[in-house]
């Protein structure tokens, strides 16, 4: 099993390598002066850690969310403790209120159209001023929130649907659940080896009121 979980996590990190997916670099340069070492951070939709690592470098101690069990095993096999399997389109988390110092989540929103549940989940765990990094598909407000990825894309045999979200509705849904957006990033998402194709990303850090 130990083996099996380590050639998915070698599989999916050599594959965002491959492409150049600096998410977890953006993200952790945007939250790094508002992260202590020893303080907790929930990553949600954590993978195989790729994600945390920096933060776990750093100091923190990093727990995870993933509905897949598969990817929980890889994220495991990396030495990652305090893993549950769970859906992050299912409210309530199984996480106590106001249990974690911060939390992260890379490369899950784009598959959710209404980010406003989870934002008001991720406000219910965090304890005051935590620190919520995050990084949608971005777009303008005139621009659709629907996006068909074909399969040269994803390797799925249909495209896959995934949504893009402008920054007047992040901030919208921040102001709502109970944050104040702090920064914010673009930056481009390689789709292909070959780099020839990208989408637009943003990152943003908000802290809990």
């Amino acid at each position: 099993m130990e083996e099996r979980a380590q050639a998915i996590a070698d599989v999916y990190d050599e594959s965002a390598e491959a492409t150049g997916w600096h998410g977890p670099e953006v993200a952790f340069g945007l939250a790094f002066r508002y992260v202590r070492p020893g303080e907790s951070i929930l990553d949600l939709g954590i993978g195989t850690g790729l994600s945390s690592e920096l933060f776990r470098k750093a100091g923190l101690q990093v727990s995870g969310m993933d509905i897949s069990q598969e990817m929980l095993d890889a994220c495991r096999a990396k030495g990652f403790t305090g893993l549950a399997r769970h859906d992050l389109n299912e409210p309530p988390y199984p996480c106590a209120a106001g249990s974690f110092d911060h939390a992260v989540c890379l490369g899950v929103l784009n598959m959710i159209r209404d980010l406003s549940p989870v934002l008001a989940e991720v406000a219910r765990i965090l304890r005051r001023s935590g620190a919520f990094v995050f990084v949608v598909l971005d777009r303008g407000d005139d621009e659709p929130i629907e996006l068909a990825l074909g399969p040269e894309y994803t390797g799925e045999a249909e495209p896959v649907d995934v949504y893009c979200h402008s920054p007047s509705q992040i901030r919208a849904w921040l102001a709502a659940s109970g944050f104040t957006p702090v920064h914010d990033l673009a930056f481009a998402v390689p789709m292909d080896p070959e780099r020839l194709h990208s989408l637009p990303a943003r990152a943003y850090l908000a802290r809990k009121d």
